[in-house]
């Protein structure tokens, strides 16, 4: 048998405090998150996340991250300075090596999934 994992009101479920976000270049920036669904062997991970303002460095050398925004307003500016401009019900597929800064103009919650090679983790 398959089983099927439904998820509903993504918006307003508990995904625990928020505690500061390690790669802020915003003092005081917090975050939190929390996994919906794993694959058995780890390469694809499902899950909310939210963010207060501010800005941080990401680097997605390990995995591909597809995200989906539920609320708020998102700057996200790539190395090569390529910039765009994201809120409530926009998506983004950040392939693997995409490396750059997410300024959160407005607290952020968003659906993500994490799809990594395990034989590279």
């Amino acid at each position: 048998m398959i089983d099927l994992s439904v998820f509903t009101a993504l918006a307003g479920i508990d995904i625990g405090a928020l505690a500061d976000k390690p790669t802020s270049l915003t003092p005081g920036q917090q975050e939190a998150a929390t996994s919906l669904w794993e694959s058995p062997d780890g390469a694809l991970d499902i899950g909310v996340w939210e963010c207060s303002p501010g800005s941080f460095t990401a680097d997605r050398s390990a995995a591909a991250e597809f995200c989906y925004f539920l609320q708020g307003k998102i700057v996200m500016t790539h190395l090569d300075g390529t910039r765009r401009t994201l809120g409530p019900g926009d998506a983004i597929m950040l392939p693997r090596g995409w490396k750059g800064t997410w300024k959160i103009v407005e607290h952020t919650r968003k659906i993500y999934v994490f799809l990594t090679d395990p034989a590279q983790s």
